[in-house]
C-alpha cells in the first residue's frame, strides 16, 4: 500500500464520511497529509491522532470555505505546512441542502456553490503552482449531475460545474503533467445522506443500484486513491462514476 509515500496531501472536509476515509487511506498509502475541517476540530484531530498511531503524518487545519478568504488562507497553510509542495489535492469538501425549487433560499445556493464549486476552483488556483508533474487533482462530483436522485435541483447544478471544470483544468494542467479527475459517488453512507438509516431510503438506494447494498466512505476514498497514485498515471479529464451501478 506504499504506493504514495513520501507524497505530500490536502484533503478538504477529512473530519468525517468520505474525507476522513480518504485521508486515512491516503496515509496507509503512505501520503502525508493535511487534514482540512470546516467545524468538526474534535474528529479532526481524531483522524490525524490515528494516522499517527499507524505511524503516519498528518495535521489538522481549519477553515471556513464558504468565505472565499478561508480557502486563500487554506492554501496558505498548505504552503506553509508543505514547504511550498503539494501532490495530491482532493477536493472534497461539500454541501447539499435538499429542497425543492421554490423551497431553495439564497443563502442555502450560495453556501452550496461556495463551498462545492468556488472553494475547489481556488485551492486549484492557488495550489497548483505548488504541484509538478505527476501530482493529481481529484474533484468530488456526484451521481446528481446525471439523473434525479430527490429535490437537488442547486446541489446538482453546483455538481455539474465540477464536472466541467474537470475537463478545462486537464486540459490546462496537463501541460505541465499534472492530472485532473472527479470521482462522482451514488448515495454513500455518511451524514450527508442519512436518510438510508431508514428502511424507505434503503429500499430506494438499493432499488437503483446495481449492486444491492449500500456504499461505505471507504468505497469511495479506494477509488480517490488510485486516481492519487502513478497506476492511474494515463488517466485525465475524466469523472469516474463510484456509484455501485446506479440508474444504469
Amino acid at each position: 500500500m506504499a504506493q504514495l509515500h513520501g507524497r505530500k496531501a490536502l484533503v478538504t472536509g477529512a473530519s468525517r464520511g468520505m474525507g476522513r476515509a480518504t485521508a486515512l487511506a491516503l496515509a496507509s498509502a503512505g501520503a502525508e497529509v493535511l487534514v482540512h475541517y470546516s467545524s468538526s476540530g474534535q474528529a479532526a484531530h481524531a483522524v490525524v491522532a490515528e494516522i499517527i498511531g499507524n505511524g503516519g503524518k498528518a495535521h489538522a487545519i481549519p477553515a471556513d470555505l464558504r468565505d472565499i478568504q478561508g480557502t486563500f488562507d487554506l492554501s496558505e497553510r498548505a504552503r506553509e505546512i508543505f514547504s511550498g509542495k503539494l501532490d495530491i489535492l482532493v477536493a472534497n469538501a461539500g454541501i447539499a441542502r435538499p429542497a425543492r425549487l421554490e423551497d431553495t433560499t439564497v443563502e442555502d445556493f450560495d453556501d452550496m456553490f461556495s463551498v462545492n464549486v468556488k472553494a475547489p476552483f481556488f485551492l486549484v488556483q492557488q495550489l497548483s503552482p505548488i504541484m509538478s508533474a505527476g501530482s493529481s487533482i481529484i474533484l468530488t462530483s456526484s451521481l446528481a449531475t446525471r439523473t434525479t436522485v430527490g429535490e437537488l435541483s442547486a446541489y446538482a447544478a453546483s455538481k455539474g460545474a465540477i464536472s466541467t471544470l474537470v475537463t478545462h483544468f486537464a486540459a490546462e494542467l496537463g501541460l505541465r503533467g499534472i492530472r485532473v479527475n472527479a470521482v462522482a459517488p451514488g448515495v454513500v453512507a455518511t451524514d450527508m445522506s442519512r436518510f438510508v438509516e431508514t428502511n424507505e431510503g434503503r429500499e430506494f438506494t438499493l432499488g437503483i443500484q446495481a449492486i444491492k447494498r449500500v456504499a461505505t466512505p471507504e468505497d469511495i476514498a479506494g477509488v480517490i486513491v488510485f486516481l492519487a497514485g502513478d497506476d492511474a498515471r494515463w488517466v485525465t479529464g475524466d469523472v469516474i462514476r463510484a456509484d455501485g451501478g446506479s440508474k444504469l
